[in-house]
């Protein structure tokens, strides 16, 4: 297994946010500006790191029917270490802005989704790779999306005044401007990746990870 083709998937190939549309609700919720974003991939990178690697160790030891509960129970840990840290480090007016989005990391589907399905079939270092990449890859999605927003919407990067006198452009403060943007990138992405599919003589298909077919995560609340 190639750990670097592991790593870099994540960050453009099958990045959680612009190919496989996972993870919206923080997404959409916290890019309002690049501190934002930057602070929110990070707690994320963390856990999506952290959850990998110790399901990929324990992931012979846990009983197949019980696997599901055992995963949150490890994501949640991570994620009590990451809200604690931050209460204790972490600029106030961050905490504020993140609020309730840090605890529900327990249950982003990019994390619930990586454990079930690549930490649970792969070694430690594969795991930590793709935790890596998918941590990476949804950080910087995360950092565009809220440069973009900010940028428009009051003409500011990391709250410094690039332009001077900009006119305060209110919807991209709110959710409708977040899916505007959103919308925009998801766009511009699939035009990428079917102009680069045509030169290489294929057809533009999507990561199977996007396949209900490759998850059975739906299938938790039936008998097996």
């Amino acid at each position: 297994m190639n750990l670097w083709q592991e790593f870099r998937k994540g960050i453009w190939d099958e990045n959680p946010v612009l190919v496989l549309v996972l993870g919206m609700c923080p997404t959409l919720a916290v890019s309002s500006s690049v501190k934002n974003g930057l602070g929110m991939g990070v707690a994320t990178l963390f856990v999506l790191l952290g959850s990998n690697m110790v399901i990929s160790v324990v992931r012979k030891s846990i009983p197949r029917k019980v696997r599901i509960p055992c995963y949150i129970v490890v994501i949640a840990t991570f994620v009590t270490i990451v809200d604690m840290v931050m209460k204790a480090y972490a600029p106030p007016e961050l905490n504020k802005a993140l609020g309730i989005f840090i605890p529900l990391i327990v249950v982003n589907c990019i994390v619930l989704g990586r454990a079930e399905a690549f930490a649970s079939k792969n070694g430690l270092a594969a795991s930590a790779m793709d935790g890596l990449g998918m941590g990476l890859g949804f950080t910087l999605a995360l950092i565009a999306l809220g440069g973009v927003r900010e940028f428009l919407g009051q003409g500011t990067l990391f709250e410094l005044q690039v332009i001077p006198n900009w006119p305060n452009f209110m919807l991209m403060k709110f959710a409708p401007g977040a899916f505007i943007v959103l919308g925009l990138f998801l766009a511009g992405m699939n035009r990428i990746q079917m102009r680069r599919a045509r030169k290489q003589g294929r057809t533009y298909e999507p990561p199977e990870e996007m396949s209900c077919a490759h998850c059975r995560i739906c299938d938790l609340g039936r008998a097996e």
